[in-house]
């Protein structure tokens, strides 16, 4: 598509526009390419090492998508004073805003890495490349490629579905925006051939989180039969995750799937993205404060620091939050230096609570508390006295709230379910999706209409 031939000049513009006291640094590091001719098992699994590299670039999971996950909800405050971030938290996002750009041209930048190995691998000829290892890799790119859709889908709506590579400068020239029924339904159709080509963890050993497999795959469809309202089966695929208590089980305390700085691939995660030294996580410096070698460019909102605080409704997950000689309050999930704290995408405890919506959702309302108060007992909590289903709805609401505050859910929450005007007061519902990218519309010639209120 257009976005694929356009995104590294889009790039640099990005850049260039930024004042100096850029929101991002976004210079690559440590590259690896998924455009490389694919011709044996060693070049396969490298460029699918590529894909996982776009997927935590600092344009996507490694800081700035995460953002349109909280800035726009009520969990996180930006401290700086360029116009914008700011559009994300007073929900005035205009089209040319070029974090919208960035993100989208991220997005698609690794669906191209995703569709090279999905179009390569199946072909190439190499008697060490078993069968089991090549599934491996071509299923690792249908969940990594599922995964896009649903954020595009999620976040946009009407996006373009391309499943090839990008070849040339026109290849995709005309290329049409599906409806969001149909990029859902793209996001099911790479979920199920993930799921045929993936083998679940070892029996023998931890899983890799770092590494999609099979339980990967169901998690992630837990989290989209959430979004469909599809609650039975949100309420299976969340429950053949957290049957393996081998491999997944709520790390206690609270802070023990992030600290101490050793904490990495703990089995509180079901998928995570690794980072080192020589490939650092963008979303430290933005958090630290300035004595600690940050920016502090946003913050736990007031708020959030107030539900924290509560013994009864932060428990041991205050954790999250510190704050300054100084007095400043400052979110403290990522902290490690170098910067190579993980990027954590689906949690154990994320399955537990979709769990339970889903069985609150399905009047199975003692099942439900079960879930939730699990949650809560490993925050040092005790069990929820709600009773009613609508009550224990709102209950599993805000104890996602809390347990994912510094993470990328409260906004999309409070959209999927239809909460969004009671909790922010955001009535005119043309403001759930954001606009799509200026350029983008531009470049499409009339294939990509813009949402609806832009």
């Amino acid at each position: 598509m257009k976005a694929y031939r356009n995104y590294i000049s889009i790039f640099f513009f990005s850049l260039a526009t930024m004042s100096c006291k850029k929101f991002l640094d976004v210079q690559p590091r440590d590259a690896v390419s998924d455009e490389q001719t694919i011709i044996d098992k060693t070049s396969a699994n490298t460029a699918l090492r590529g894909v996982y590299r776009k997927l935590g670039a600092d344009n996507y999971y490694g800081a700035l998508f995460q953002t349109f996950g909280y800035l726009p909800g009520d969990n996180v405050q930006w401290t700086g004073s360029q116009s914008v971030i700011q559009q994300f938290i007073t929900h005035k996002i205009s089209a040319d805003n070029g974090n919208l750009q960035s993100v989208w041209s991220a997005i698609y930048a690794t669906i191209n890495g995703a569709n090279n190995v999905i179009s390569k691998v199946p072909g190439v000829v190499d008697a060490t490349f078993a069968a089991a290892d090549r599934n491996q890799v071509v299923g690792e790119a249908y969940f990594i490629r599922a995964l896009n859709y649903f954020d595009l889908v999620r976040t946009w709506g009407n996006v373009q579905i391309t499943l090839t590579p990008t070849l040339g400068a026109d290849d995709k020239a005309g290329l049409k925006a599906s409806t969001p029924a149909q990029v859902w339904q793209q996001v099911l159709s790479d979920l199920n051939a993930a799921d045929s080509l993936l083998q679940p963890p070892s029996a023998s050993a931890q899983p890799n989180p770092v590494r999609a497999n099979r339980e990967t795959v169901w998690a992630l469809k837990a989290r989209y039969y959430l979004y469909q309202s599809n609650w039975a089966q949100a309420e299976f695929y969340a429950s053949k995750v957290i049957s393996n208590i081998k491999n997944y089980v709520l790390q206690r305390p609270y802070s023990a799937f992030f600290s101490p700085a050793s904490a990495v691939a703990t089995r509180e995660s079901v998928f995570e993205l690794s980072y080192s030294a020589t490939y650092l996580s963008g979303h430290r410096g933005y958090w630290q404060p300035p004595a600690n070698g940050g920016t502090r460019q946003w913050a736990p909102a007031d708020a959030l620091v107030t539900l924290l605080n509560d013994p009864a409704i932060g428990g041991n997950r205050n954790t999250l939050i510190a704050k300054t000689s100084a007095g400043l309050w400052y979110g403290n999930l990522y902290y490690r230096s170098p910067a190579t704290d993980p990027a954590y995408i689906i949690r154990i405890a994320e399955l537990h609570l979709i769990r339970a919506e889903a069985l609150a959702q399905q009047d199975k309302l003692p099942l439900a508390k079960a879930d939730l108060d699990l949650i809560r007992d490993r925050a040092g909590l005790l069990s929820s006295t709600v009773t009613g289903k609508e009550d224990l709805l709102l209950a599993i609401e805000n104890e996602r709230r809390v347990e994912f505050a510094l993470e990328p859910h409260r906004w999309f929450d409070l959209v999927r379910t239809g909460r969004a005007a009671a909790v922010l007061n955001i009535t005119n519902t043309q403001l759930y999706l954001f606009p799509i990218p200026a350029n983008e519309i531009a470049l499409s010639k009339g294939n990509l209409k813009q949402n609806d209120g832009y």
